[in-house]
Formats: structure tokens, C-alpha cells, sequence
């Protein structure tokens, strides 16, 4: 593999850093200079060394610039390093399942009923939460990704309806609510029956330039009602909590909560690592009332196909469910949110999910002076907190995809994707523009990112350079002032020059049968709305091609 990126992305990076002039920005230049890729993925910047935000910002925007950007060719293996971590999570599993069994037989030893009296509390909190009981017949959903046999671009409603039905055996209740969909109809109809598996694969998915996110792909039918019962959590969560606790709004209160936290310290921020990997079987069993464990047991992979060394093994899981089930993000939610919720309550303290206890998925904000208890209560149950994104103390605080400094915004900017077209190249510069202009002082660190900002726009040609437009609009224009941008009037409304996507690639509805098109409609599936005909499918990340045009903006 070259050893060499993109001359123009290194010489974005290398304008960033004689902008922000950090003091780590001689060290980034020398590496990438050196194409030390290894070494300048690791650096590390702790917001406890520094005393005010900008210092900060500045060093943080450098170093992470490259961090995880995909085509940065490191020696690392990506996804042996992340196969690894999934042994290393389950052997945690493991360790955790037989420490934790004893409180499901009874069999605990005598000193142990404080923590017998802790789990307890906590499934009373899950119970609160969502319910004693999920609703029995919730609606299947269809997700946008692959399942175990739709792979590739073939991922689209009609293609997971066209192609064979799986199932793990443990979920074979499931078999009647199915058999009464259309997409049974149409299975029947081309003499499919379901195919039994042994569980979900084990696959990766890029995450930064160190090592792939390991994710696991479902069996179709298990995964059309994993969502169904986490769309259920999440509608039990909202209504049992007043609608304080809304998951799909969740994301912006805790930006708001750390920013916050940043300035009074009244809250600590705490990330856990691999969370979902180390949610095991026992702590799911101990604190979930019995028929929520019931139908989620069933619906879940209980075991995994993994690649190990070019050899394909099966492994028995001790965890309870990972990323690409349906339904772990919301068990996720719910079982921290619990576990906060049971430390608050026997300090005698009334917990409130959404006003003085927060999680998303892994993302959780307690008051601080429960920091230290709640993560003792996460180690015994399994899970480690990941001490570079947790924040007790000092003025940092992260949440969510927020970075605050005494309430400052300092997070960086990420170059992740392959940077070879205009599109990529305004993503870039759109992505430097944002990072400058959310702090208190955008104009300073504007004028510091500004070469930078220019250096991405060389590579753009000087025509699709001319769509300039408002960030409202997203990348398909570059950001800038209402000044620059190419406007014109029609029947009183603005329309603005952009370079946006317009040629995709499109699946005809002529390839699928004809129970498996009605079914398509019944669920909703539309066609190509954008030209008025509804004869072609336009599936995920299906842009081919993209052109210069005019949207109206106002």
C-alpha cells in the first residue's frame, strides 16, 4: 500500500496547522512530513493540560484533523484489530456472566446482599422505565442496512423481501405474527420457506485509522422485530418519563446539558468502551422484568460467525446483543439510564431521566457528586468507562458529538471519507468553516483556519467554486457570506446556485415479482418522486453523478 495521501489533502492539513500555530503544530507538520501516519494517529490532547479553550482548540483541531480519516495508510490492521476486540469483549462477558450468576440462582455468598439490594433497585428503575411488559403484537420495521443474506447495494425493502426469510431458532414465536405480513405472502408465493441460522456475522465498518468498529449483521426476520421492540423502549421511555426522555432529540439536550457542565462542573459526562460488546447475558436477565427478557432473549443472535486468521469459527456469545441488533442502542438507554437512576435513589436522591439524569446509549450525564459510584456500579456489572471521554472534574465536558471548554465549543474537525471529487473537497471545506465559526471568538479562529479553507477550494474547479450558499444548505454549496453567493429571482422566490447530486443509480420494479412490488407498496416503498414516475427503486448511497443546478432557498 502507497505510503503516500492525497497532495492536496496533505496540503490542507499542513495550512491548518501553520493557521492555528498550536503548540503541537510543528509536531503534526514533522509527521505528516515525515509520513509518520503511525505516530500522529496516536498523539493525544488532554483538555486537563491546558487553562483556556483556544489553546486547546487549537491543538485539538490539528491533531485530530487526520485522525480518522479512512485512506490514511497506517500500518495498523484495521479489522484484526477489531476482531480482537471482540474476544476481548467477550472474554470480559465471560468473567462478568459468572459473577453475576449467582444473584440469578440464588446463590450469592453471605456479604453480598448490598449488591443483591443494588440490582434489584435497578430492575425496579427498568421496570419504571419501560414497563413490566412490552406491547404484544408491535409493528415489524425494515431497516435501511444489510441483513445476514442482503448484502452490497442489495439492501433495498424489495431486495430483503425477495430474497430468502431467516431466522434464528430461538425466535420461531415470531414465526406467526410473520406469517400474516406480505412478505410472507410474497415469500410463499415463490415456495421460500424460512431458513434457519445459528446466529448473526461478524463484520467491520470503518471507524478511525487505528482499528474498524466491529458490528454484527441479523438474520432478516429476527432484525424486522429487534426494531419493532426498540422502537417500542423508545416510545415506553417517552411516555413513562413525560416525554422528558425523547431519544430522537436526545442528542442536542446533551450538548446542551454538557455545555452547560463545562461552566458550573454540576454534571460529569461518562463514556463507556464497547459498551454494547460488554453488556452481558446475566446482567440483561437480573434487571429486565421477565417478559421484556422473554421476547428480546428470543429475538437475539445466540451466537456469531467470525473470520479469525482466514478461518471462519462460531462462537457461542456471552454477551447479550451487539451493534446491528434493532434493539441494543435503546436496551442500551435504558439499562444505564437504570443503573444511574438506582445509585441516585439509594443516596436518596429522586432521580428525573431528562432533568438530572441523562444517557444515550453510552452517552451519560450524572450529577458529579454520583460520577464515582455510578462508575464503580458499571465495572462490577461489566462495563469500563473509557478514560479519555469521561469528565468528572475540570472544565471539559463531551457528550454526543459535543467538545465544550468552560462552554466554549472546541470540537474539531474529522476529514473521514476518501477526498477525490468537488463534492468532497466542499464537504472539507465546509467541515474547517464550521469548526471556526461555533466558538465565542469566530472570527479569531476564522482568520487562523482561513489558508486552510482556501487550500481545500483550490481543488475545486472555478465553476462548481462559484456555489456559494448557507450552511443551512448543507455540502451541496460551499458555505460563505450572503455576498458571494450566486442568487437569482424567479416568480419571487430566491434561487441558489449549488453542485448537487443527479444521477443515481436506480433499481427498476420490473426485477422483483409481483407480490413482492404489492408488498412494496403497502409498506410504503416509493419510486422516484423527484421526476414524477414511480417505476424505478433509488437505493441506499445510490449517487452516481452530480452536476451544478438551482435550489430554491427563500
Amino acid at each position: 500500500m502507497s505510503n503516500f495521501i492525497p497532495r492536496e489533502v496533505s496540503k490542507v492539513a499542513l495550512a491548518l496547522c501553520d493557521g492555528l500555530a498550536g503548540s503541537r503544530s510543528d509536531q503534526v507538520k514533522n509527521l505528516i512530513a515525515t509520513q509518520n501516519w503511525d505516530e500522529l494517529v496516536t498523539l493525544t490532547c488532554s483538555p486537563s493540560a491546558y487553562t483556556d479553550p483556544e489553546s486547546y482548540f487549537r491543538d485539538a483541531a490539528c491533531i485530530s484533523f487526520l485522525r480518522k480519516y479512512e485512506s490514511l495508510p497506517t500500518t495498523f490492521d484495521r479489522k484484526k484489530n477489531a476482531v480482537k476486540k471482540f474476544f476481548d469483549a467477550e472474554r470480559k462477558c465471560f468473567r462478568t456472566n459468572q459473577r453475576l450468576l449467582p444473584f440469578l440462582h440464588g446463590t450469592f455468598q453471605p456479604g453480598e446482599e448490598a449488591i443483591l439490594a443494588f440490582i434489584k433497585q435497578v430492575r425496579k428503575e427498568v421496570t419504571w422505565l419501560i414497563g413490566e411488559r412490552p406491547p404484544s403484537n408491535p409493528r415489524g420495521k425494515f431497516g435501511p442496512g444489510a441483513t445476514f443474506s442482503d448484502r452490497g447495494g442489495l439492501t433495498t425493502i424489495p431486495d430483503k423481501m425477495q430474497t430468502r426469510p431467516e431466522l434464528t431458532r430461538g425466535a420461531w414465536p415470531f414465526l406467526m405474527p410473520w406469517g400474516g405480513t406480505l412478505w410472507a405472502k410474497a415469500a410463499a408465493s415463490r415456495g421460500d420457506s424460512i431458513m434457519f441460522q445459528e446466529g448473526n456475522r461478524f463484520t467491520t465498518v470503518p471507524k478511525d485509522s487505528e482499528t474498524d468498529r466491529g458490528i454484527s449483521i441479523e438474520c432478516s426476520v429476527n432484525l424486522f422485530y429487534q426494531l419493532a421492540y426498540g422502537n417500542a423502549m423508545r416510545e415506553a421511555l417517552r411516555k413513562n418519563t413525560n416525554n422528558r426522555v425523547v431519544l430522537e432529540s436526545a442528542q442536542t439536550i446533551h450538548r446542551q446539558v454538557a455545555r452547560e457542565a463545562s461552566i458550573t462542573g454540576a454534571f460529569a459526562t461518562i463514556d463507556i468502551t464497547q459498551a454494547s460488546d460488554t453488556v452481558c447475558k446475566s446482567l440483561v436477565a437480573l434487571v429486565l422484568p421477565i417478559k421484556w427478557h422473554e421476547v428480546l432473549d428470543d429475538l437475539r443472535s445466540p451466537k456469531t460467525t467470525i473470520n479469525q486468521d482466514g478461518v471462519n469459527k462460531v462462537v457461542v456469545l456471552e454477551k447479550f446483543s451487539s451493534m446491528g441488533n434493532g434493539y441494543t442502542f435503546e436496551l442500551e438507554t435504558v439499562i444505564f439510564m437504570a443503573i444511574c437512576c438506582a445509585v441516585m435513589r439509594l443516596r436518596g436522591t429522586t432521580p428525573k431521566p431528562g432533568i438530572n439524569v441523562y444517557t444515550f446509549g453510552d452517552d451519560i450525564i450524572v450529577p458529579t457528586e454520583f460520577a464515582s459510584e455510578v462508575i464503580s456500579a458499571l465495572r462490577y456489572l461489566g462495563m469500563d468507562f473509557n478514560p479519555k471521554k469521561t469528565f468528572v472534574d475540570g472544565p471539559f465536558r463531551e457528550s454526543c458529538g459535543g467538545d465544550y471548554f468552560s462552554g466554549v465549543d472546541v470540537r474539531p474537525f474529522f476529514l473521514k471519507k476518501e477526498v477525490n471529487e468537488p463534492q468532497h473537497y466542499i464537504g472539507m471545506a465546509n467541515g474547517i468553516r464550521r469548526m471556526a465559526l461555533t466558538g465565542h471568538r469566530a472570527e479569531y479562529r476564522w482568520h487562523r483556519v482561513m489558508r486552510a479553507w482556501f487550500s481545500a477550494l483550490d481543488s475545486i474547479p472555478e465553476r462548481i467554486r462559484r456555489c456559494r450558499g448557507p450552511s443551512e444548505l448543507g455540502d451541496i454549496c460551499i458555505h460563505d457570506e450572503g455576498a458571494n453567493w450566486e442568487t437569482r429571482w424567479r416568480s419571487s422566490i430566491r434561487y441558489i446556485r449549488v453542485y448537487r447530486p443527479a444521477n443515481y443509480r436506480k433499481v427498476k420494479w420490473t426485477v422483483f415479482d409481483p407480490d413482492v412490488v404489492l408488498a412494496g407498496a403497502c409498506y410504503g416503498v416509493g419510486g422516484d418522486d423527484a421526476k414524477g414516475r414511480h417505476d424505478n427503486l433509488v437505493p441506499r448511497d445510490s449517487v452516481t453523478g452530480y452536476k451544478t443546478g438551482w435550489v430554491s432557498f427563500s
